[in-house]
């Protein structure tokens, strides 16, 4: 082996550890999601994905564009198996570690605004979703809404109280 053939097999060896390491990243992203929406962004303008990305990031959820094959073999390396057909064209992923809704409930509100924007599909707690799994996550309210909903539960059994004590006084 002359000495160009080494040179070319050791920077071969430096190329495949690195795209095995960002393989690894992306695992790792997967792996501690606890939902993810996979969509397709081309025609979007720079604003408009400037403005998702914004409103994505508030919400704690991190959007990436990531190329095909390093989402299919994490996805694999995850078990996520039925993820690959979504992995075709220009490709954004949105991973979110703690609001299972929000990913689904900002994209779809982005879809419904841009034509351009297409939610392909994605995992919700572990297991691939559907797109009608997708859309009833995404009419689900935020958090500070369900607490709302909670505490608006919480209080009806105090108020019918309160109600009947000023019936029975009057």
């Amino acid at each position: 082996m002359n000495k160009h053939q080494e040179v070319k097999k050791h920077m071969s060896k430096e190329i495949i550890a690195k795209k095995a390491a960002v393989v690894d990243g992306i695992k790792d992203q997967f792996d501690n999601a606890v939902s993810a929406v996979v969509m397709n962004y081309r025609g979007l303008t720079v604003d408009e994905v400037t403005a998702l990305r914004k409103e994505l990031r508030d919400a704690g959820v991190k959007m990436e564009v990531i190329k095909n094959t390093y989402l299919r073999r994490a996805a694999d390396l995850s078990g996520y198996k039925g993820l690959d057909e979504l992995f075709t064209g220009p490709t954004a992923i949105a991973f979110s570690q703690e609001d299972v809704a929000a990913p689904a409930r900002i994209v779809k509100k982005y879809a419904k605004q841009f034509d351009a924007l297409e939610l392909k599909g994605g995992f919700i707690e572990g297991k691939v979703a559907t797109l009608e799994q997708l859309d009833e996550l995404a009419g689900l309210p935020d958090r500070e809404g369900m607490l709302s909903m909670l505490l608006s539960v919480l209080q009806a059994p105090i108020r019918n109280v309160a109600y009947a004590v000023k019936a029975v006084a009057e």
